[in-house]
């Protein structure tokens, strides 16, 4: 089959994807779930119905709405029908914990929130907190809420024609906060489809799709690495097959049952897929390209994938800020004997200007450590309603500080090294010190606490609480823990707890988070795992 004239020049914004699809390509498939499949120009129809029925929802242009669940087809098919009535999708993490949920839904000013069915008791949990929210469970259940079927096929399957700018924002990212609170992303359509164009620019092979590709989005929608990466097979007119949440056991049937050619995973749910007692007798034949990130990969797992996989790996380095990938390490530099590359993130995107600064933001030579920042069309349009925190992390020349601290060799290799920012990753969940801290320091035995990221190695990295005990008190060290899922996701809270007389801090008072993780990476040449 020849492949199929991609014009991303004439997809500006998400809302021409399915246009432009349905137009060139109306029968082949689009998404497939669980057994039901869409093609371009169902998809294309499913979109129109979901703008009209926002639009008869009382919904304008800017208005946002949030989606709370795990991975469906018909989340996508709402994204692309937002973008056509010009609303923007906030979506949220389904494994966060209610008061959380709530926080970003009101943050977010959303004015209906999608429900899937394994979240609608969380859903009903802080439902009076969002008054004047409008609740649509996305499949039937006992909520009595509509459903988002009969909402959506209540409407005409017309193009509503609504004017969107390139500039305009699509969709709204939570990311964790240094301060606490959960910080909305604004990614307008250009962020997210601009790199895209640029890179058609500079054609590389793993980037390139075909008619037969299949993608599997198996990585969790409320994050850059669901969203993001069902766009880019969708922009690419491919077959996307979506899990509805990451099974390693599933996700070796979808290789082999769908014939997956590319998916992305990070690297904790590679171990986990790579170490099914079956993995090594499933047919990997379709599969071309794995492309992992959101956290550093051992070389020893690596090179295992590698073996029993046998395509070509991609590392992607980026953050939600960024719209994903800014840098990408090639199959050609990864080497199962091993290199001195493969310790890299890897070369910049097309398009991407990378540099590594003092705190000044002075550029440093190659070699040299410093924070690094970046430049490009995807770069965020900034922090919904947080402008100083906007400006603390976008320059006015468009150099965005990622937080990473890290060096660029003589051939512009990014390596990175640390972070400058408290942020922990574990699992590719971006975990935030003062969230647990918040949430662990309500606790009555705990008179002041510090939270910090220390090695682990199926995790990456896990969280542990260093706390300093009130006068008397003896706290077991699982009632904390307990007592912090109550507040937070059960992925932030501490996995243990160590206790110290008191917290070192510096003449200002402020607490000295790397002599408290040195102990723990004592031995390792990097502070990121």
């Amino acid at each position: 089959m020849a492949a199929p004239v991609i014009d991303f020049y004439a997809m500006p914004t998400l809302a021409d994807v399915p246009r432009f699809h349905a137009r060139e390509r109306p029968d082949a498939v689009a998404l497939a779930f669980e057994g039901r499949e869409t093609t371009y120009a169902q998809f294309e129809a499913g979109s129109n119905r979901a703008a009209q029925a926002l639009i008869a929802q009382g919904l304008k242009k800017g208005d946002r709405i949030a989606y709370l669940g795990k991975n469906s087809d018909h989340y996508f098919e709402l994204l692309f029908g937002a973008a056509k009535a010009g609303v923007i999708m906030a979506p949220i993490g389904w494994r966060l914990a209610p008061p959380e949920i709530a926080y970003i839904a009101g943050d977010a000013q959303a004015r209906m929130l999608f429900v899937g069915p394994e979240v609608l008791q969380a859903a009903e949990q802080i439902a009076a907190e969002l008054p004047g929210v409008t609740f649509v469970a996305m499949e039937a259940g006992p909520s009595g809420w509509p459903t988002y079927e009969a909402w959506r096929d209540a409407q005409p399957p017309t193009d509503p024609a609504i004017a969107i700018d390139e500039r305009d924002v699509a969709v709204q990212l939570y990311t964790s906060g240094t301060t606490g609170r959960p910080k909305g992303a604004m990614l307008s359509h250009l962020n997210i489809l601009g790199g895209r164009r640029r890179a058609q620019e500079t054609p590389m092979a793993w980037n390139q799709w075909g008619p037969d590709d299949v993608s599997l989005v198996a990585m969790p929608v409320g994050h850059i690495g669901g969203t993001g990466w069902g766009i880019v097979g969708l922009v690419n007119g491919a077959r996307g097959v979506v899990a509805r949440e990451f099974d390693p056991f599933k996700v070796l049937d979808y290789i082999e049952r769908d014939r997956i050619s590319k998916m992305f995973m990070v690297p904790a749910a590679l171990q986990i897929v790579v170490r099914q007692p079956n993995a090594r007798q499933v047919d990997y034949s379709r599969l071309k390209y794995i492309l992992y990130g959101a956290s550093p990969i051992p070389l020893d797992l690596l090179r295992e994938c590698m073996e029993v996989f046998g395509c070509g790996f991609v590392q992607q380095y980026g953050m939600t800020e960024t719209c994903g990938t800014i840098v990408y390490l090639p199959p050609e530099d990864h080497d199962p004997a091993g290199n001195a590359r493969m310790r890299a993130a890897g070369l910049p995107m097309p398009g991407v200007e990378l540099k590594v600064v003092n705190e000044a933001g002075e550029s440093l030579p190659p070699n040299t450590v410093g924070e690094v920042a970046v430049r490009s069309v995807s770069n965020m349009a900034g922090y919904w309603r947080l402008p100083e925190a906007t400006a603390a992390t976008v320059a006015h020349d468009g150099w965005l500080r990622t937080g990473d601290a890290g060096y660029l060799d003589e051939d512009g290799y990014l390596f990175i090294h640390d972070r400058v920012k408290d942020m922990i990753i574990s699992g590719a969940e971006n975990i935030y010190p003062a969230e647990v801290e918040s949430a662990v320091y309500g606790h009555p035995d705990v008179a002041e606490v510090a939270v910090i990221g220390v090695p682990d190695d199926r995790w990456g990295e896990a969280v542990k609480a260093i706390v300093a005990r009130k006068p008397g008190a003896d706290p077991d060290p699982e009632d904390i823990i307990a007592f912090a899922r109550t507040r937070i996701a059960a992925f932030k809270a501490p996995k243990s707890v160590d206790f110290v007389d008191a917290l070192p801090r510096n003449a200002s008072g402020k607490i000295l988070r790397r002599e408290l993780r040195e102990p723990y990476w004592a031995g390792r040449n990097r502070r990121v795992n």
